[in-house]
């Protein structure tokens, strides 16, 4: 496929979401200019206006839209359209209540906010293909569209997931193409434990009304189903608009930490992933992490913390690296390295004031709207657009900011906006050297039984990305199952599901790059039960030992473990051990249940991390790295190092100010260097 012309600006494209319909037309004009006299070069439009494109069954208006594109144009910007199908009409709702969700207690969602859609629903999907169809038709072929979004936001309150009887029906038929036969789920499933063989597929349940506990396997597969139906509706989508509306990139805005479906599975036809990016409000969206620090999220209030944004821009930046091992994912072989570099993700949705929506919403610090801004550029975003033009003055976000207050004055993001140079943000690939490996199915069978109250699969997929970005690393996320040959170390912070091809991928892998592995590694089989021959199942051959013992610790409770003649450390939520093969204890737990057996295990160049301990972690990552040659660097907390091309941006996310190697770095400031001038 050929980069999207939008795509081929040299430096960092800024943008803005904005919403004419919920203003007067007598600003539109004004607002275009003001917007192209700040410095941005493109606006998003039209995401939740499906109700004043078809004010009625198939009597569309779109004289609106025509006047508004048109002022935006004149303005001389560009034009970022989305489907509206996140918030179908009240009259298609009156006239089909059946496209509306069920929650999991079987409640029917009404209409009165936004995403109360079924995506099991035939006749939802048929009017979504109508309206992309429709809008595709009118302005697919506009000179200054650059691209599009599909919907909004896919599972936004909570609604990846239906539990309606359209969508048991589907599900039904989705296993019985998965397995063919009862048997076989039968077999796969483990049914017969608590005597719960199925006879006929129109037994087979969803798994939201059981008397307790359902079965992770069962979990597992509707997940999938799930993340199925979405990605059949969004391919749906981003086939009209690639058919209506050719060399125009089609994207979808994603949301962070958002576990509900696999969002490899639903990126697959899309140019690039996006994501809508709020650092004070996503702030404890990793919840048991700030556990061990809870000062944390009041030092980082009015700023976020660099690795929760982080996180996510790497998270999204490799979503479309091509998979290469077979089986469910993908059959092809890798693509060639392409020239250009592939392209990075877009910010969506930018934060650039106080949100209304967290537990509490304090206002941003000074700067942090521009910090926001260049960490996104260096995790390797080509575009960031803000969230919102102007604040609204109706509906549920009223108190949701924007670049330009209610009375359309503006508010202080517009000023760091308009100091923003983006010529000082060239685009280029972000070099990273070290792999995150995450994928969703080992997420949802991780959760799905955590053990422990204290740990989930985020918390400690984050532990690990975050030592590694506190050892000034840059980080590639991707799906276990894509080539890793660049890579000089291999991170595994929580593989859970493990396959015969997934091993054999990662022992490739493993000849010619170190690796770390997380604690529950292989823990589970494609089908969601547990190896017949235990930990580490298909892996067992590559890291040389077997699982020993797991211990779920409950808050309070620690695990002291300790290298030889080293300082104890101490294990949190979690701390197992192996039994010793052909692998060596590198680490042993002191006293307690554990006491002598290994915590950390190594076979050439494969390490077992078993104890959920941040210090640890940090501690074997940095020799990792060391190992590695990749100059690892203990880093203030809230000092982050972040390289894209040639260059190094230097970031201080703390409220006050710091000295480090002789720099002062001022209060939630960036600073670009030549990646020469860093010290590593």
């Amino acid at each position: 496929m050929t980069r999207p012309t939008a795509l081929q600006a040299a430096f960092l494209a800024l943008g803005v979401c904005d919403y004419p319909e919920q203003v007067s037309p007598q600003h539109w004009d004004a607002s275009a200019h003001q917007q192209k006299a700040l410095g941005l070069s493109f606006v998003r439009l039209a995401e939740f206006a499906w109700s004043r494109m078809e004010p009625s069954a198939h009597a569309y208006d779109w004289a609106w839209l025509d006047t508004a594109i048109a002022s935006a144009v004149s303005a001389g910007l560009q034009l970022v359209l989305c489907t509206p199908t996140a918030a179908p009409p009240a009259w298609l709702v009156d006239q089909h209540p059946e496209i509306l969700p069920h929650g999991r207690g079987g409640q029917i969602k009404t209409p009165g906010s936004r995403r109360h859609i079924d995506f099991s629903s035939t006749v939802y999907r048929e009017h979504s293909r109508r309206i992309t169809r429709a809008m595709a038709e009118r302005y697919g072929q506009h000179p200054a569209l650059i691209g599009w979004q599909t919907d909004n936001e896919f599972g936004w309150g909570d609604t990846a997931q239906s539990f309606s009887p359209a969508a048991q029906a589907a599900f039904q038929g989705w296993l019985a193409g998965r397995y063919g036969t009862l048997d076989a789920l039968n077999a796969a499933w483990g049914n017969v434990f608590w005597s719960m063989e199925y006879a006929e597929w129109n037994q087979v349940p969803l798994p939201n009304a059981a008397v307790a506990e359902v079965n992770p396997a069962h979990t597992l597969d509707f997940m999938r189903f799930c993340s199925d139906e979405i990605a059949d509706f969004q391919a749906e989508q981003v086939a009209i608009l690639r058919e209506c509306s050719p060399g125009r990139f089609v994207t979808h805005n994603y949301m962070g930490f958002f576990s509900a479906f696999d969002h490899y599975r639903v990126s697959r036809p899309l140019d690039f992933a996006s994501w809508d990016s709020y650092p004070t409000g996503t702030l404890e969206a990793v919840h048991e992490w700030k556990l061990a620090d809870p000062a944390l999220t009041l030092a980082f209030a009015r700023t976020g913390h660099p690795d929760v944004t982080g996180f996510n821009h790497d998270l999204y930046r490799g979503m479309l690296r091509k998979a290469v091992v077979g089986g469910e994912r993908e059959t092809t072989p890798p693509d060639p390295p392409p020239t250009p570099p592939p392209p990075g993700f877009w910010v969506m949705e930018q934060q650039c004031g106080q949100v209304n929506w967290a537990p509490s919403n304090p206002l941003p610090e000074k700067g942090a709207v521009q910090l926001w801004t260049a960490q996104a550029w260096a995790h390797g975003a080509d575009a960031v657009s803000y969230f919102r033009w102007r604040a609204a003055t109706t509906g549920q976000e009223v108190l949701h900011s924007g670049l330009l207050r209610h009375n359309g004055k503006p508010d202080r993001g517009h000023a760091e906006v308009g100091a923003l140079k983006p010529e000082q943000f060239p685009l280029g690939e972000v070099p990273a050297r070290v792999a995150l490996l995450h994928d969703y199915e080992s997420l949802w069978l991780y959760n799905a039984q955590p053990h422990t109250e204290a740990l989930n699969y985020w918390a400690q997929t984050f532990a690990y990305y975050r030592a590694l970005r506190s050892l000034g690393i840059d980080v590639d996320i991707l799906h276990p199952d894509s080539d890793l040959g660049r890579y000089a170390l291999i991170v595994a912070p929580a593989l859970t599901l493990m396959t015969p091809q997934r091993a054999r991928h990662l022992e490739a892998a493993a000849e010619g790059s170190l690796m770390v592995f997380g604690p529950r590694t292989a823990f589970r089989t494609a089908a969601g039960g547990t190896p017949e021959t235990g930990q580490f199942g298909d892996l067992s051959a590559l890291i040389g030992a077997e699982l020993l013992n797991y211990d779920g610790l409950r808050p309070g409770l620690d695990q002291a473990v300790a290298a030889p003649g080293q300082a104890f450390h101490f294990a949190r939520a979690w701390a197992e051990s192996y039994e010793l093969g052909a692998a060596q204890a590198l680490y042993r737990y002191h006293g307690g249940p554990l006491d002598g057996e290994a915590a950390v295990i190594q076979r050439g160049n494969v390490t077992v991390i078993g104890a959920h301990s941040e210090t640890l972690i940090t501690e074997l990552l940095e020799q990792r790295l060391s190992e590695a040659k990749l100059g690892p660097v203990r880093l203030p907390e809230g000092v982050r190092l972040s390289r894209r091309g040639d260059l190094t941006l230097l970031q201080n996310w703390n409220t006050r100010a710091l000295n480090w190697q002789g720099q002062l770095l001022a209060p939630v400031s960036a600073h670009l260097r030549a990646a020469s001038e860093v010290k590593a």
